[in-house]
Parts: C-alpha cells; sequence; structure tokens
C-alpha cells in the first residue's frame, strides 16, 4: 500500500514536471517567433535607408550609354537605389568636370554639396557652387539644379555670372548647361570689366552668403529630394 502510493505520488509529480517544461519550451517558442518577425521588418526598413554603394576618397570617371561623360573628385560618394526617387549623394563636397564628344572639358562644377537623381537625370548642387564654362565664364550661387535632359541649368537664388567683359549679378537664372547664353530674370547690378580693373565689384548681397533652406515648385520638378 505505501509503494503504492509512492508510486502515484511520483507519477503526479512526474507529469508536473512535464507539464512545466513543455510551458516553458512553447513560451520559448513563441517569443523565438515574435523576435524574429520584429527583426526582419527592422531588417527591411534599414535597407530601404541604407546606400547600395559607398566610397570614399573617390576619382572615377562616369560614363552614360557607353560613353565617358564625367569626371568625379569626391570625398563621399554614396548611392541610395531603394529611395523613391533613386539617387547618388555627396555630401562632403563634389568636383565635377563634365567631357564633350571629343573629350574635351567644356565645364567644371564644384560645390559643397550635391544629388544626382539617375531616373531624372538631374543634378541639384548645393552651397558655394561654382561652374566654369570652357570660355572662361563663371558662375557663381548657392544652390543650382541641372537638367541633363533638358541640357538646361536653373536656379531661383542670388547668382554671379563673371565674363570677360563685365560681372553681372541678380536673382533668378537660367541658361544652356554651357552657360553660353545665361539669363537673369532679376538683374540686380551690371559692372563693366577693363584690362586696368579685373578686381569683382562690391556686393550689396554676397551669394557665396546666402542660406539655401527650399526651392519654389514652379523651379524645381523634384518636390521630395533632400
Amino acid at each position: 500500500m505505501l509503494r503504492q502510493r509512492s508510486n502515484n505520488l511520483f507519477s503526479k509529480h512526474n507529469n508536473g514536471i512535464t507539464t512545466t517544461f513543455w510551458v516553458v519550451v512553447m513560451l520559448l517558442f513563441f517569443s523565438a517567433c515574435g523576435s524574429k518577425k520584429k527583426d526582419l521588418g527592422d531588417a527591411i526598413t534599414e535597407r530601404d535607408s541604407l546606400p547600395a554603394m559607398s566610397t570614399y576618397g573617390v576619382t572615377t570617371l562616369v560614363s552614360d550609354s557607353g560613353i565617358t561623360r564625367y569626371r568625379v573628385e569626391a570625398e563621399e560618394w554614396l548611392v541610395f537605389d531603394k529611395k523613391n526617387p533613386s539617387f547618388w549623394s555627396f555630401e562632403k563636397g563634389l568636383y565635377l568636370e563634365k567631357f564633350d564628344s571629343i573629350f574635351n572639358i567644356d565645364a567644371s562644377v564644384k560645390a559643397d554639396t550635391a544629388y544626382y537623381f539617375d531616373q531624372q537625370k538631374l543634378w541639384k548642387l548645393i552651397k558655394n557652387v561654382e561652374i566654369q564654362n570652357l570660355k572662361g565664364d563663371m558662375l557663381f550661387t548657392d544652390l543650382l539644379y541641372w537638367n541633363e535632359k533638358e541640357e538646361r541649368i536653373y536656379s531661383d537664388q542670388y547668382v554671379r555670372i563673371e565674363q570677360e567683359d563685365q560681372i553681372i549679378w541678380g536673382t533668378g537664372f537660367e541658361s544652356d548647361q554651357n552657360l553660353f547664353s545665361p539669363r537673369i530674370f532679376n538683374i540686380q547690378g551690371i559692372f563693366d570689366v577693363t584690362e586696368s580693373d579685373r578686381e569683382p565689384p562690391s556686393f550689396t548681397s554676397d551669394p557665396l552668403s546666402i542660406t539655401t533652406d527650399s526651392i519654389s515648385p514652379s523651379v524645381s520638378p523634384v518636390d521630395t529630394i533632400p
């Protein structure tokens, strides 16, 4: 009788341990499943935000349709292919040389920050932007858009153009991409340059000191760009 009672107690105790074991196993299983789902969601979100390519200390040639178009120098070059729209980022500065069909440099571009939207073939250049064309004419501004499809550059910000015989400054600008036919919408001054006086004038508003927070929707075809 005592042995039978002991066996019954052992059996009940063993069943209790078994039940507890399976409860722990099921809790761990559901916890692991929940963790995996969360990690997967975080990974997808993170991938959308991370660049597909990160390159540092860049000096490279860029081709389009098998033709070399540019030489690019940048401290940092990031490619965001999952963004909408996708773009290249040069947030630590950019120097770019544009080639013509026989590989002559017909323009050079400098900017503190630049973005290139590869689907739209649109450049956005920000802060201390300088462009020099084949004739030696130079443009200075703090915001410039360069539409490769339309072969056009434009801005709604303050600009200064230095040519061989004169310097023009004002607000709002457009031109062909080679800066051969510039047009300033609101001219604020023209300074004729002679051989005896090659120093630029003192401007009442210096474009290199202007901060750019936004651009008019009528100027920019892309409203969601950085």
